[in-house]
């Protein structure tokens, strides 16, 4: 029977509400506790891919720490060990290279820069006019130089945040010797923990994000076994739960396709594994719309998966809480997911082998249970995922045991090998020049702004006007338009005003005892570093709080100090915003207008490439493709982020926005699957290309040409046509009125795949302003 178990396999929790195959009962892992630290590893490395925040707070707390014992040892003074701390911080956190070598260069060559840096502030400390113009060409440089890539933004930020140290500490033409020893001593010990204690190389980083890309991946489908489970009444919030794993698997997707040309050995073992993660987030992804349009009373939607917010569909009657499809269906999303996460080597053995061949079974209809058609297509997903699942072990693992393999498995393992022996190893656009380089325009932004910061700092305090000029500079790191460093300004004020608060109360509990308020320096600078990519405002927080301390360090606390600090970091965002929206500016409609233009055009190339291969055209690296639009995506939904902040006062616009990215989001899932059921085709026995399905692209094609003159009409070309609707992709495709296609063939798939694209890029011409060819009439009534 399908809900039967199988001999010797038996369940124990995994997780909330959940049940798993124990170790034991394979002959794998003897004790509870290895099982119960694999799991709990696994959630950490799914809460920080590769590690990269942990390992970036203890290499730069390490710096610090080894950089004050070996000053403390020399019997500094305290002034002299700040200095030294914040030399060792920028020296670590500034470079962002990934190869060792590039990294010990760009740090050889960051000792000259800051012993220069701390030179001319040490020197121009007593010419105010002077020193001001001179922090103005060098916030310019600085910013100026980030053109040429990681070396030059980390060499900029030595020497701003170097210069910027030496005005904290008050660095005087007399003092300079000392300085130079300790600067010396930060930036050597930043080197013994970037390159001995913390070592980490582009291989072992790619490595634990594969690690973390495999933890996302079972605890999606934990939460697929959530919404499977949950009751109605529950629904919302286990949709939601979904749509949020969804996206960090994406994430971390697109964190390993950023490592895998400095991480693999070769571009050919580099595009095997693009293309393993690739499917595999593409199968994960289809089985939750699966899973939820078997439980919903009608086919959902992929647009409610993508939507954050949409309520889930009304719960239909296909699944029964007790009966044998059901207990088979979770059996086997639990089998699934243990699948995922079994270490290399654990999953040998004739019980793991049945469990990988049933799975792999329901890609051919073997075992399919007498269910409705909505129920049998999640069994088939679970199929692709299997076969996903396997591809990527046989990817990052090799080979693995063939012995106990069925026809289908045996099937599988061709396909994929297939692929494997195919793929190898593969002008750009002429760069922007001038002041519409984003490089230069930021630096004469930020210069302006600073420059203003400069005078109304002035204003403020004579002693502490630089915390205004530090404020402008870093509203402008990673943005791109008014909007986002408006957003980031003010997330900036809130972190600084709550860590006001915490500042007090921690040099209040200090008080004297300095090598307590270090080792609480050091914390947060720690909690700094491993909070900074999940929220500026948590960091503002913890770097403030931490300022608290050091002015308590360096006996110049005092809560009038911290109020300043408050008012200067309100007054360099405003300086800041003024600056980005009256000197060049990039508005945040031109710039989510351009991102739009990009992502319709590369959805464009990948609908028409996907269609034309399956339609029996030449082979093209069609994941590639997807990964492009994936990430041309990614920077649409950032730059997206001030339309819909919380802030933001016009509603309807902030509604408009998100229902735009969900819909684009649904487009590019229905893309991807496409372009991977494609690339199957030249290798797989059960997929033929079929000429006639060139006929369903050239609606799509012709729509989101539409679209994409229509958003570049803003720029001063004319958009013209109307989006075209009409009968489904499928019923051109049919003959003497009988359907070509039978229900859960690739086929009928892959024409679902292209009606949910059609009815997609169709529903962005509403939100777009687009006018619909069926909807002539009506536009004209409203006109009139």
């Amino acid at each position: 029977m399908l809900g039967a178990r199988l001999p010797h396999v038996s369940r124990v929790s995994c997780g909330p509400g959940h049940r798993g195959i124990r170790d034991g009962e394979f002959g794998g892992v003897s004790t509870a506790a290895r099982s119960v630290r694999r799991r709990v590893w696994d959630r950490i490395a799914a809460a920080d891919p590769g590690l990269l925040r942990l390992m970036a707070g203890l290499r730069t707390v390490g710096a610090i720490a080894l950089t004050l014992v070996v000053l403390a040892s020399a019997g500094v003074d305290v002034r002299h060990l700040v200095a030294g701390a914040m030399a060792a911080m920028v020296s670590t956190f500034a470079i962002r290279e990934k190869e060792p070598r590039a990294q010990a260069i760009t740090l050889a060559l960051g000792l000259p820069v800051a012993l220069a840096a701390v030179s001319l502030a040490a020197l121009l400390h007593a010419y105010v006019v002077a020193g001001d113009l001179f922090f103005l060409v060098l916030i310019f440089s600085a910013v100026y130089v980030r053109r040429f890539g990681d070396r030059g933004t980390a060499l900029g930020l030595m020497g701003f945040q170097v210069y910027f140290a030496s005005l904290f500490v008050g660095a005087t033409g007399s003092a300079l010797p000392g300085l130079y020893s300790v600067f010396g001593v930060a930036f050597a010990c930043s080197a013994v923990l970037r390159f001995a204690v913390v070592r980490d190389t582009p291989e072992r980083v790619l490595g634990r994000l594969r690690q973390a890309f495999r933890a996302r991946l079972a605890q999606l489908l934990s939460a697929q076994l959530d919404l499977l489970d949950t009751a109605p009444d529950g629904l919302d919030d286990a949709l939601d739960d979904v749509r949020r794993h969804t996206a960090r698997l994406h994430e971390s997707a697109l964190l390993i396709q950023g490592r895998l040309e400095e991480g693999t050995r070769d571009g050919a073992a580099a595009a095997l594994v693009q293309r393993r993660i690739a499917e595999a987030e593409i199968a994960a992804e289809r089985l939750g719309v699966l899973v939820l349009g078997a439980r919903s009373a009608e086919r959902a939607d992929t647009l409610t998966l993508h939507l954050p917010g949409a309520p889930a569909p009304a719960v239909g009657d296909r699944l029964r809480a007790r009966d044998d499809v059901t207990d088979a269906l979770r059996r086997d999303l639990e089998a699934l997911r243990e699948l995922v996460g079994r270490p290399v080597g654990s999953d040998r053995g004739t019980a793991w082998a049945v469990v990988r061949n049933r799975l792999l079974g329901y890609r051919d209809e073997d075992g399919l249970p007498a269910a409705p058609a909505a129920v049998q297509d999640v069994f088939r997903g679970i199929g692709e995922a299997a076969r996903a699942v396997l591809g990527l072990r046989l990817a990052l693992d090799g080979p693995q045991d063939e012995s106990d393999d069925t026809p289908a498995t045996a099937r599988s393992r061709e396909e994929l090998d297939a692929e494997d022996a195919a793929i190898a190893g593969a002008g750009g656009e002429e760069d922007p020049t001038g002041l519409r380089r984003p490089t230069t325009r930021a630096a004469v932004q930020v210069s302006v702004g600073s420059a203003l910061a400069i005078v109304g700092g002035e204003f403020l305090s004579s002693q502490r006007w630089y915390w205004a000029v530090l404020t402008c500079w870093v509203v402008f790191i990673n943005t791109a338009s008014t909007g986002e460093i408006l957003v980031k300004g003010y997330r900036r004020i809130v972190g600084t005003v709550l860590g006001v608060v915490a500042g007090a109360v921690l040099a209040g509990v200090v008080g004297e005892h300095t090598w307590t308020a270090f080792a609480l320096v050091l914390v947060l600078i720690f909690a700094m570093f491993y909070t900074a990519p999940l929220s500026y405002a948590l960091m503002s927080f913890f770097v403030t709080a931490m300022l608290g301390l050091l002015y308590t360090l360096l006996h110049t606390y005092s809560l009038s100090v911290l109020v300043l600090r408050i008012e200067e970091t309100a007054l360099g965002a405003a300086c800041g915003v003024i600056a980005a929206a009256l000197v060049l500016p990039v508005h945040t409609d031109r710039r989510t207008d351009e991102l739009l233009a990009t992502v319709l055009d590369r959805l464009g190339e990948v609908a028409q490439a996907a269609v034309e291969q399956l339609s029996g055209g030449p082979a093209v690296d069609l994941l590639d493709m997807a990964r492009d639009l994936d990430t041309a995506l990614d920077d649409l939904r950032a730059a997206t982020r001030p339309l819909t902040h919380p802030i933001t006062p016009l509603r309807t616009r902030r509604q408009t926005a998100r229902y735009v990215v969900a819909l684009l989001e649904t487009c590019a899932y229905h893309a991807r699957s496409l372009a991977a059921t494609a690339e199957l085709v030249p290798y797989s026995r059960s997929i033929a290309a079929d000429p006639q399905l060139k006929r369903a692209g050239r609606r799509i094609a012709h729509n989101i040409g539409v679209l994409l003159a229509h958003v570049r009409a803003a720029d001063g070309a004319a958009g013209e046509g109307r989006v075209e609707t009409g009968p489904s992709i499928a019923s051109l495709l049919e003959t003497g009125g009988s359907p070509v296609l039978r229900s859960g063939s690739v086929t009928h798939r892959v024409l679902r795949h292209l009606q949910r694209l059609d009815e997609g890029v169709v529903g962005l011409a509403r939100p777009l302003g687009v006018d619909r060819e069926a909807d002539g009439r009506e536009v004209r009534r409203r006109a009139a």
